[in-house]
This record gives structure tokens, sequence and C-alpha cells, in this order.
């Protein structure tokens, strides 16, 4: 359903849309031109579930707890005949009715916890159109330049779109959306039902809201010093946790590179036997950021968000498989940390299986269901991954997080017009800490897309080192 009521907004001339390019600006990333975007209006309506929904509270798993309010963007480009506004919104509609929590709000409760109220407010839906240029005009490689302005900035509700039109008949489907209310495995899940839908397909599984399944256990076991240790080493109380590291007065930056397959295929053999892909990409990530250290002597923190969806129940059949629906918060995220002056100095490989260590360490069910219970002895006091505080690194640590998207499923977001040309996640949050994500590229041919958001001393390493990372042309997207 529509709501075309109080929800619908005009905003003649919008700025975000005008500032996407210059009249002639250069992309220096690319070594190459584009031309003007000059905006009209962009219109807002409110996209609810096509039933109504008897109201009622959803709560935060301890697993969702532990994300702090930050929201998580994603955008496909797709060329001529793109998808419609018209289409997007009916399908939109029709999804919410399995995936109603993305058409709630988040409330705060008498203990101070955050919980959803699944009330059928809807998602807004905003409606942007750009003259004057042709959608491989946009510097994709150069984020803050250009695609920024097409992910929504949420401003109500869990979730919002935005679809951007160009004069070729392409667009731009931009989602933005709550990290406390689900990871991207879920919301992948949401993206795939939701192009189904448009398309008239049969509808994937159905997700799945039952907290039992990450319930913490009653009564608890006895507490192992050795997984009380590590936890207490991943995360900690936010008040008992040292503060963030102050942000780079420069901010950081947004870029999107591309790495070739075989250009990973080679770093995973560099890495040794037995490592995997994001291994070695991790492995080489946490050299580079060492590169970028203000000295020698300063401390690397490097982390790699780790889902627990197969691992959480590896011998119980049933709650495997009800893992698989989860629709929530499924991470943790261990770390590393090193200083530079050794990161530096070491072998891919060594440097690899210390990334190997500490993964392995914390991807085990022991850690995610000891994790649950340590959360649940906790609340209703908010805890924080140290990872993004510089890990046992201190606020004077360089740190930096990554995590895997290679699970996006890029070919299977066709809203009836094919599958998008192009797809990324975008996460700028606030603070000094990097975040990198590496994800398929919609080509198919095992090329790897991957967004950093980084500060500038990093996003010059990574251009002026010898490196895997390639720079984004229009080219390699549209052909």
């Amino acid at each position: 359903m529509v709501n075309e009521n109080d929800a619908t907004k005009e905003h003649a001339g919008n700025k975000e849309i005008d500032d996407v390019v210059n009249d002639e600006a250069t992309n220096e990333h690319a070594g190459s031109k584009v031309t003007v975007f000059t905006s009209t209006t962009m219109t807002t309506t409110t996209v609810a579930p096509p039933l109504p929904l008897q109201e009622h509270l959803l709560s935060l798993s301890n697993l969702d707890l532990l994300l702090p309010p930050l929201d998580v963007g994603l955008f496909f480009c797709y060329p001529d005949p793109a998808p419609t506004a018209a289409v997007l919104k009916e399908a939109l509609a029709k999804t919410l009715m399995a995936y109603y929590p993305l058409a709630g709000e988040m409330v705060i409760n008498g203990d101070g916890e955050p919980e959803l109220m699944c009330n059928g407010r809807g998602v807004d839906v905003t409606e942007a159109s750009v003259e004057g240029a042709v959608l491989r005009d946009l510097r994709l490689g150069l984020v803050d330049e250009g695609v920024e302005k097409m992910v929504p900035v949420k401003k109500a509700g869990v979730m919002s779109v935005q679809v951007t039109r160009f004069r070729c008949g392409g667009a731009v489907v931009g989602c933005t959306f709550d990290h406390r209310v689900c990871d991207a495995y879920s919301f992948n899940m949401f993206l795939v039902a939701w192009a189904a839908a448009a398309r008239v397909s049969p509808a994937p599984p159905a997700p799945s809201f039952c907290r039992s399944v990450v319930a913490p256990r009653d009564p608890p076991p006895p507490r192992t010093p050795s997984t009380d240790a590590h936890i207490d080493l991943l995360f900690a109380p936010r008040g008992a946790a040292p503060p963030p590291p102050a942000p780079d007065e420069a901010g950081s930056i947004n870029r999107i590179y591309r790495i070739a397959a075989a250009d990973i295929a080679a770093l995973q053999a560099s890495a040794g036997p037995g490592r995997t892909k994001m291994e070695a990409f991790t492995a080489h990530l946490w050299q580079l950021c060492s590169k970028a250290a203000a000295s020698p002597r300063q401390p690397c923190c490097m982390g790699v968000v780790v889902d627990g969806r197969r691992r959480m129940f590896p011998d119980d059949g049933s709650r495997a498989a009800a893992m698989k629906a989860y629709f929530g918060n499924v991470l943790t995220v261990p770390y590393g940390v090193a200083g530079a002056d050794e990161l530096r100095g070491a072998a891919l490989a060594d440097v690899a299986g210390d990334v190997h260590r500490w993964i392995a360490e914390a991807a085990t069910g022991d850690h995610f269901r000891g994790l649950v219970d340590w959360v649940q002895a906790l609340r209703p006091k908010p805890a924080v991954a140290r990872a993004y505080l510089g890990g046992t690194g201190g606020p004077e640590a360089m740190a930096c997080i990554v995590s895997s998207g290679m699970g996006f499923p890029v070919s299977e977001v066709d809203f009836g017009t094919g599958p998008p040309a192009f797809a990324s996640y975008h996460f700028p949050w606030p603070g000094s800490c990097g975040y990198v994500m590496p994800m398929p590229s919609a080509g198919g041919d095992g090329d790897w897309v991957v967004y950093v958001h980084v500060t500038p001393e990093v996003v010059k390493v990574i251009e002026e080192e010898p490196t895997v990372f390639r720079a984004l042309e229009p080219s390699y997207v549209f052909g």
C-alpha cells in the first residue's frame, strides 16, 4: 500500500542531486571527465504492507544489542530498461508482508534498550531524476563525489529507498536500513524476495523472526575461563571500553575499487596452503594499513566480521536450518593487533596465518552461544566490539574492519528487467575506524568489487603502493 497523505513531499531543485557532479568535473580516479547532472523534483511516498498488521513489539536479540545505532546503505545500477518506481513500490508492499519488521519503527523501552515496534508504518521511497547525463557518467569509484547522493539518508522508520532515473533510461536503486535490526545476510534475503515479487516469481522461503533460536541458555551453563576471557578480549561494556579514537580531521574517504580474479588467486597462493581468499585479502590489507601508520611503532588493529549462522549449532540439524532462515544479527568481530613495523617486515603468509588463527578462535558455536549469555548477564548495559576502538592497541591504534560481502546476491536482484550492471554496499560510519567490504562483481567472472571507507592516508597507500586494488572505470562496469 502506498500512502500518499502526509508522507508525500516535494523537494524542488534538491541540492543533493545537484551536487552529484559539477558542470565539467574531472574524475581524477579514472582519468576521465563527466557531464552535467541537472536535478528535477524529488517525491517521497510511504509504502506500507497492503494488509493491516496487529501492532506489537519485537524485542531485539542479545546479538542485535551489540550493534550501535548505525544505518547501512547499498545501491544497484540498472541500465536501460531499468525497473520503474511503480513496479518497485508494488513489489515492496507485497514483500513487507513477510518482512514486516522493515516496515516498523525503533523505540526505546523502559530499560533504555531499543525494540522494534511492528506497526506497519511503511518504508519511505523517494523518486528522483537527473537530466543531461547517462548512467555511465556516474563516478562509481569516487563514491563521495557521485553515487553517495543516490543512497537515501533514512529519516524515519527502519528502512528507506531511493530510485534515481537517468536520461538514458537507466536507474540507480539505493537502500538504507538500520543495522540494529539485521545484518547483511538478512537484508540480502529481503532483496531476493523483493526482486522475486517484482518478477511475479515464486517467493523464496519466508524469514524467521523467532528469537528463541538465539536466546540465552536457561539456566546458563558454567562459565569457562577460556570462553569468558576471549569474549572479554573482543567485547566490553561501553562504559568500561576505552574511548574511541578521535576522528581524523580530514575525514574518511569512500572509494570503490575492483580486484581481478587472477590477482585474488595469486594473493591466496602467496598466503600459503590452507588459507582462504578472504584471509589472504585481510592480511594484505593489514599490511597496507601499516604503511599508512603515523609511525613505525603505531599499533595496527585489523578486525573481521564473522557470521555465526553456520557455526552456532553445527551438530544440530533442526536448529541449523532455523538459523539459515533467521532474520537479525548473528555476528562477532575478532581482531588482531600488531605494530606497523612488524607488519611491514613480515611475509604475507605469516600475517595470513595470524589472521586465520584469530578468526578460527571466534568461529565456533561455543563462542557465539557464550556471547549470547555474556550479553544477557550485562543487560541492560550496552556493549561494544573492541575492534572498532583499536582492540588491545587502544585509542592510538589505526583500526580497520573487514566484512565479507561475498554472499551479496547481485545476480538475483533482478526486478524484471535484468540484473544490475553494478552493485555495492555503502557504509560510511562515523569515527576513524576503517571499513572494507569485498563483494562479487556483477559480471560474474570471479572479480571482486571492494567498498573502502578509510582515512586519506590509507587511500594514498592503496593507490600508490603495488597492490591488487585497481581503479573502477566506467568501461569496466558498463562496457
